[in-house]
């Protein structure tokens, strides 16, 4: 066990031999940290909490208690094999928030970017690729294999079905089962999650120009009532514009997945 001086074990927790607590760290009362755990510099395990397995969480994150990160995958197919879950700095990971490492078949790894907010009760598991601050609202779900990239929302007491990659800047609305790819700054709601517009409240919060909002809104027209397939109009949209998000959009709609797309109804 490697305890740097500057950092604080609660006498009831357990760390195992083996573990890294970096400087300025906190574990809190009853926690359980596992012998392959690093915790970089400033995190802070509330109490109740257990981080398992080969797991890093970056500096400055926060977890509350009774939390379960890096414990095994909820997969049969896993054989207890060596996987890890790397999750990067200023994240806030709430109470009974459970979050898993990867499979062999999946990549090995599970990630988390940084300043991500997983509010209580979500799930994010094994082989995930969450980027950047994104939120997982209380009692939403993320399915294996999943891709949510930077600046993302779901929802709360949404699911997300697995391998289903989330565009940039997406949001998702509370309640919706999404199972086909979202595409980049779109807005998907409903039972059965639908494509219903665009995440104006985020574009404009980050600043975007009216001149790309707009762009955006005549690519989604397209999407939607173009000729050919979406695939083909998504295509034919990528030589027609030079908006910078109409371009992301483009490239993620052309990008390897293995699932079809929420179109514009």
């Amino acid at each position: 066990m490697a305890v740097d001086p500057a950092a604080e074990v609660h006498p009831s927790a357990v760390v195992e031999a083996g573990a890294r607590i970096g400087p300025g760290a906190r574990v809190g009362p009853f926690c359980v940290v596992g012998a392959e755990v690093e915790l970089a510099e400033g995190v802070e395990l509330k109490s109740h909490v257990v981080v398992a397995g080969d797991t890093r969480i970056g500096e400055g994150s926060t977890v509350y208690p009774f939390a379960c990160v890096g414990e095994v995958p909820q997969d049969l197919k896993f054989g207890g094999e060596r996987t890890s879950l790397r999750i990067g700095a200023r994240n806030r990971i709430r109470e009974h928030v459970t979050i898993n490492p990867g499979t062999e078949g999946g990549g090995g790894v599970t990630r988390i970017g940084y300043d991500g907010l997983f509010m209580a009760g979500c799930h994010v598991a094994h082989d995930c690729q969450i980027g950047d601050r994104v939120i997982v609202v209380n009692s939403s779900a993320v399915a294996g294999h999943c891709v949510v990239e930077d600046d993302v929302i779901i929802g709360g007491l949404s699911g997300i079905h697995q391998f289903v990659r989330i565009g940039t800047g997406a949001i998702i609305g509370a309640l919706s089962m999404v199972t086909n790819d979202v595409v980049p700054y779109g807005l998907v709601q409903g039972p059965r999650a639908e494509l219903d517009g665009l995440n104006l409240v985020g574009l404009k919060r980050r600043g975007v120009a009216r001149a790309d909002i707009q762009a955006l809104r005549v690519a989604l027209l397209t999407l939607k009532q173009g000729e050919g397939t979406f695939l083909e109009r998504a295509r034919r949209l990528g030589d027609e514009s030079d908006s910078d998000y109409v371009q992301r959009m483009v490239a993620f709609i052309t990008g390897a997945s293995d699932r079809s797309f929420l179109v514009p109804r």
